[in-house]
């Protein structure tokens, strides 16, 4: 409900806490109208999303990320309109849009009325956006789990196990044009699970392999441990924490994100 979403917000020590708590309650909600829908017949949850609210990784996250598994089952058209009646039920004024022109499509979300009430925006016309990505044509090798999340509601999700959310998470890492800290973050978070994560390396293999020409196609999937070391060599330290910061739980954690931490990350 918007009155829940309002107190997360009221609770949270500062504006920053405020708007990821209040972001992340609308997240479990859209996630609860999908499995609903019964979406997840058809979709897999993946991303940094997936990893904080299925393994409980210590930081917040923006987007919702998918996999399409089961193409015939497909109907995001029918999802998107469940969608806005579960959100306008909840009190939420939300508008809703979907491109589905490309491989990876796009779905966005807009809530107004709700960053202004929560003393996050200046004016009720400011909207709280939330952006839904569907990869139609995901690399294979993916190992799928099922589970139930009682993050502010209770839902179930079809989602990539641990090791397949790595390999995305690394596919990610090689091939963006830029660095970002919360990729080096979550990094730092597989290896200091017990025992720490290894990839699912059927998984990355094919998911470089998709890669397209003019990003670096020619990383082999088991010479990722020396691609991210190399990657280690131009970073800006300061950037990537900067980058992290927001969406901490723990503000102090950016103190993890140096290189002698990354360094024995990649090594593990």
């Amino acid at each position: 409900m918007k009155s829940d979403a309002l107190r997360l917000a009221e609770s949270a020590p500062d504006p920053v806490a405020a708007g990821n708590l209040i972001r992340e309650y609308v997240q479990a909600s859209i996630l609860r109208s999908l499995h609903e829908s019964r979406a997840f017949e058809s979709l897999s949850f993946v991303g940094g999303t997936a990893l904080r609210f299925l393994y409980n990784l210590p930081r917040f996250s923006e987007d919702l990320d998918f996999s399409l598994e089961t193409p015939e089952r497909y109907a995001p058209e029918n999802w998107l309109k469940k969608l806005k009646r579960d959100l306008g039920f909840q009190g939420f004024d939300a508008t809703i849009s979907l491109n589905d022109k490309n491989v990876v499509q796009v779905a966005w979300v807009r809530i107004a009325d709700l960053l202004y009430p929560a003393s996050l925006a200046p004016s009720r016309e400011k909207k709280l956006a939330i952006k839904l990505e569907i990869d139609t044509e995901p690399p294979a090798g993916a190992r799928f789990e099922t589970k139930m999340v009682t993050r502010y509601l209770l839902f179930g999700i079809r989602h990539h196990d641990l090791s397949s959310l790595m390999a995305g998470k690394i596919r990610a890492m090689l091939t963006r044009p830029y660095a970002k800290g919360r990729d080096w973050f979550d990094l730092l978070w597989y290896a200091s699970q017990i025992p720490a994560v290894e990839p699912n390396m059927a998984l990355l293999s094919n998911a470089l392999a998709q890669v397209s020409p003019g990003h670096e196609s020619a990383i082999q999937a088991s010479e990722w441990k020396e691609a991210l070391a190399a990657k280690l060599e131009s970073l800006n330290f300061e950037a990537l924490q900067a980058d992290v910061e927001p969406f901490l739980e723990r503000r102090a954690d950016t103190a993890v994100l140096n290189e002698f931490a990354l360094r024995v990350a990649i090594s593990k």
